[in-house]
């Protein structure tokens, strides 16, 4: 059995979701639990995979067993027509095994999301993260307001969960409040997941 790790799990195109995955996993970190941070490879018009096994570079492609034995999951996807892109949408599709056992009940869990126009579908795309999560048996966590970024944020966070506004070239950073948001909610998962386990 894998020492315990809270699973980190993205599909990016544009590099924004990848920079707010290494954000929380900081945040994951900040509480002593390993953050293994994965990625979903593109598909095809005809939702194949068109890429090989093993990524050129960046994280590793999520494989069944890193779904099944985390102590957590948090999920990643940029906006696509205020929805999760078609790649993160096949992967899951693809975990009717893990479901069927129930692998992932009582697992806490988040999800995350970055867009190009300020009011893109960030909300929705969140809420179609949790979909999956949810038949999965998961306990969804966002982002409480006891958080003040929440608060003060000019660009992206939600209370369902982490967003970037990333801009209409797609080249805009992480704002402060962001990458705090990340953090917190890396920390927040992590720590729900070790009470879950006491």
């Amino acid at each position: 059995m894998p020492s315990p790790y809270i699973l980190v799990l993205y599909y990016s195109h544009g590099g924004a979701v990848a920079s707010m995955a290494e954000h929380i996993a900081r945040g994951i970190e900040k509480t002593g639990i390993e953050a293994r941070v994965r990625t979903v490879p593109s598909v095809s018009a005809d939702t194949h995979s068109s890429q090989s096994d093993i990524p050129e570079s960046g994280p590793l492609y999520c494989t069944e067993d890193d779904l099944r034995h985390c102590r957590g999951l948090i999920l990643g996807s940029p906006v696509r027509f205020g929805n999760m892109a078609a790649a993160m949408k096949y992967f899951l599709d693809g975990t009717t095994n893990l479901w069927l056992t129930g692998e992932l009940v009582n697992k806490p869990a988040a999800v995350f999301t970055s867009s190009s126009s300020l009011h893109g579908g960030q909300e929705s795309t969140l809420l179609s993260m949790m979909l999956p999560l949810l038949h999965h048996g998961m306990i969804m966590a966002g982002v409480p307001y006891t958080e003040p970024e929440l608060m003060d944020t000019q660009s992206g966070g939600t209370p369902y969960g982490v967003s970037h506004f990333a801009g209409k070239q797609n080249n805009l950073p992480l704002s402060n409040e962001e990458i705090a948001l990340c953090h917190a909610q890396g920390k927040r998962i992590a720590q729900l997941a070790q009470r879950l386990e006491a």
